[in-house]
């Protein structure tokens, strides 16, 4: 094992013998500090790609939620992933909701969080986000205040205030940690909904891919209707998917909290909505596999079942974050074990594995 690796052992043995959500504020100190795993661009023929018009050098990206007042861009820009998302922002600062708020389970890789949209508002996060670092692709998860008197519009107020800095940015219309906040998924209000969004980014001197995050609890026909708004709303992707209401299966004392669960639990759920979502679309509309990956080869399975891309973030406080880095280095050789020249040529080639 290499000095790096072992101090990062160390470190992490640390960090989770101390409360979930301070462990997770050192962390960030910590990448701030330049203490992060830092190999900078990690590229191959085979895992260069392109997502909505973004070109990456890799497929494997960071989730919203890790940094969500953007504060470690430069660290996490040079930490290994493809691309970075950030926030989820809302228009207002807000506190979130009562702590504890977030939960390590430990027997099962995961975790459970209910913090409610905290962060420190879009005026805050856009000055940081104006600053950042531009060999990077960087995308912002747009959140609304749990108090606004029209949720729908906080998405479009964010990108307004902060998508002149953006590659792309994410209705997250899916946590289910703000009261009510799920029924937005519904086929009239979510039609309302991106339709103001996508006014907004067509009023950007660039016009940003936008992305749309869905939930993993939802049924076959609720699947149907999202892909057939995306397509309506010419939406450039959508994220599949965000924490899960389920508690099937698991074994950790803090099971039962409430709020969504997160990491190796949600695999098979979240990989089965992506096959499924995939076949709506005829694979027009791109896909963003994300919920479970802990591994190159469950990042494969994810683009085998129709992901372009893959996000990851939950393995991290079980894997340490140069666990980024061993995956995208691994997706690259199974990519060449599989005689694929590129990753695309992967993407949905197993999708039927998972209907």
């Amino acid at each position: 094992m290499s000095l790096k690796r072992s101090l990062e052992t160390v470190g992490m043995n640390v960090l989770r013998s101390m409360d979930p959500e301070k462990s997770h504020g050192m962390a960030l100190k910590a990448l701030e500090m330049g203490l992060g795993n830092a190999p900078g661009e990690i590229t191959s023929p085979r895992l260069k790609t392109s997502l909505a018009g973004l070109d990456l050098p890799n497929p494997v990206g960071l989730a919203a939620g890790f940094d969500k007042n953007a504060t470690a861009l430069d660290a996490l820009a040079k930490s290994g992933f493809g691309f970075v998302e950030v926030g989820a922002a809302t228009p207002r600062p807000q506190a979130g909701n009562p702590k504890p708020r977030l939960f390590r389970l430990s027997e099962d890789k995961a975790a459970i969080n209910r913090f409610g949209f905290n962060n420190d508002g879009m005026e805050a996060i856009g000055t940081r986000i104006a600053k950042r670092p531009r060999n990077a692709v960087i995308g912002l998860n747009l959140g609304a205040n749990k108090d606004s008197e029209n949720r729908a519009d906080d998405f479009a107020r964010v990108l307004a205030h902060c998508g002149a800095h953006l590659d792309f940015a994410t209705v997250n219309v899916s946590s289910p940690n703000t009261e009510k906040l799920r029924d937005l998924q519904g086929k009239a209000a979510l039609s309302a909904l991106l339709a103001g969004v996508m006014e907004t980014r067509d009023t950007l001197e660039r016009k940003i891919p936008v992305f749309l995050k869905i939930a993993p609890d939802l049924t076959h026909d609720e699947l149907a209707e999202i892909a057939e708004v995306a397509a309506e709303s010419q939406l450039d992707a959508i994220i599949a998917t965000n924490t899960t209401l389920s508690r099937e299966g698991l074994q950790s004392a803090d099971k039962d909290q409430a709020g969504g669960l997160s990491g190796a639990p949600l695999f098979e759920k979240s990989t089965q909505v992506l096959a499924q979502l995939s076949k709506l679309t005829n694979g027009l509309i791109p896909l963003v596999g994300v919920g479970g990956v802990g591994s190159a080869e469950q990042a494969y399975a994810k683009i085998c079942a129709g992901a372009s891309a893959v996000q990851l973030y939950t393995a991290l406080v079980y894997g340490g974050f140069s666990l980024a880095e061993t995956i995208i280095r691994d997706l690259d050789k199974l990519l060449q074990k599989d005689g694929f020249t590129n990753v695309t040529e992967a993407v949905g080639s197993k999708r039927e594995d998972w209907l």
